[in-house]
């Protein structure tokens, strides 16, 4: 989760250099230890104390009772929005003219949800006239090439997005628009124009996702086709569970790796390019970082290529690798190129300085839309936020304030790096009682780094590339 962001709302430095860190919870009781005892017994002790400190932590992150679904309203932009339905899709490989917005730092994947606050008149106008037709715009966002004074250029990469509600209002003859709008489809940027009323054209291709058969599908005999069973789910009963469920899903590995044996690469190849254990791995990988989390596994997309993009849509990851996700043409591709990025990605790190900040099982999702989710605040700026129980080496900025919460029921805090002082985000604290979580913390993916800790040194890490 590029440059360094604008603050929600207030300057003021009341509480500057407040430290940030949580002090580690001590919930093991101090066990004696006669002298006489041996080596082997304290370490047994020790390592039973452990497991029931992270047992309790654990069961004190899924102690929530907050309402996931509110996040995703976005309340902030208010409740008296116009609805619409209905959706566009456009036809793959064509071309065609689109308005486009660019916003920095925002790299929208399909299916995630677009919150905007538009204030200039050419973008408002533009909205205006987009609908009236279909409802559909481009979306790109800006990049910076690494040359000192070079300015900032478009991604050659880019989603259209389908608005679904919006308000219009009128403030001292300005007028401004609230929209919410969700990602479609992936498109490449053939060339740009610039209108006379300074509304930017751009001249796209839809790109097309590639639906690939089963990998072994060449090497299956067509007069087996009666014996096999296609999938877990459609010949599981629905009282299969259990050691029944794993029976089946036993033989349907089986009955897959016998089609293998007529080729000439072993099966464990093509298990590499099984969509459905793909998605599996990505789940168990999950387990891992979302502990606690109310985003049940089992409420995500199934569809590989939707499960793909929600997979894009929460990792920590910064523009250049959620433009090459999106460049993938293959939900089976995507699939294994994320799965590849979550097994590297140990600890989250400030994209300026490199001090560590958090680690993966610090995340958490405290929104049905899963850990990361898009903001906007009263300025217009978008946000892309990622929830964490817990984060290091930050410095509180201002006093706690609930207004335009993102999360209501909560009260943000500016956060800043305490090595570089770039901001990085907020700390959210309730401000009802018997809410939990009591505190989390809301970090911007811009201001982020995913890193692999080195083994041989806890303070090394290394950028993933």
């Amino acid at each position: 989760m590029a440059d360094d962001l604008l603050p929600l709302l207030g300057l003021d430095l009341y509480g500057e250099g407040q430290s940030s860190e949580d002090e580690n919870e001590v919930d093991a009781e101090q066990i004696e230890v006669e002298m006489m005892e041996d080596t082997d017994r304290k370490k047994d002790k020790k390592k039973s104390s452990n497991d029931k400190k992270k047992d309790k932590k654990k069961d004190s992150n899924q102690n929530i009772n907050y309402d996931p679904s509110l996040p995703t309203a976005h309340s902030y932009l208010g409740t008296d929005l116009q609805e619409y339905s209905g959706r566009t899709v456009l036809e793959d490989d064509c071309y065609m003219s689109l308005p486009l917005l660019t916003l920095p730092n925002v790299v929208l994947i399909p299916g995630q949800t677009l919150p905007l606050h538009l204030f200039q008149p050419r973008l408002v106008s533009m909205m205006k006239r987009v609908l009236q037709t279909d409802r559909t715009f481009g979306l790109v966002t800006w990049r910076y090439d690494n040359a000192p004074m070079t300015g900032p250029t478009l991604a050659k990469i880019g989603t259209t997005a389908e608005i679904y509600s919006v308000k219009e209002e009128s403030e001292a003859g300005i007028d401004t628009i609230r929209i919410k709008a969700t990602g479609r489809q992936r498109f490449e940027l053939i060339e740009t124009r610039r209108q006379v009323d300074g509304v930017t054209m751009a001249k796209i291709k839809i790109l097309a996702e590639a639906d690939l058969p089963d990998c072994l599908q060449g090497a299956r005999l067509d007069s087996h086709n009666r014996f096999r069973m296609n999938s877990v789910r459609s010949m599981k009963p629905p009282e299969c569970s259990g050691d029944a469920a794993s029976n089946l899903q036993t033989q349907v590995k089986k009955r897959k790796r016998s089609a293998a044996d007529f080729t000439w690469w072993p099966f464990w190849i093509y298990e590499q390019y099984d969509a459905e254990l793909l998605i599996n791995r990505i789940k168990k990988e999950l387990s891992g970082w979302y502990e606690g989390t109310q985003t049940k596994l089992s409420n995500v997309p199934s569809n590989p290529t939707d499960f793909s993009f929600w997979v894009a849509s929460n990792l920590p990851l910064d523009d250049g690798w959620r433009l090459h996700l999106l460049e993938i043409n293959c939900a089976v591709q995507r699939l294994r190129c994320e799965l590849d990025l979550m097994r590297k990605c140990t600890i989250l790190c400030c994209k300026e300085c490199g001090q560590q900040i958090a680690n993966k099982r610090d995340v958490f999702s405290i929104s049905l839309d899963g850990p990361m989710a898009a903001y906007v605040n009263p300025g217009g700026y978008v946000h892309e936020t990622f929830t964490l129980y817990r984060a290091s080496g930050l410095n509180l900025m201002g006093r706690p304030s609930e207004e335009n919460s993102w999360f209501p029921g909560y009260a943000w805090t500016i956060t800043q790096c305490r090595g570089c002082a770039s901001h990085m985000g907020w700390k959210f604290t309730s401000v009802k009682k018997k809410l939990k979580p009591d505190k989390f913390w809301g970090l911007c993916r811009s201001s982020l780094i995913p890193g692999l800790l080195d083994q041989d040194r806890d303070s090394n890490w290394q950028p993933i590339m």
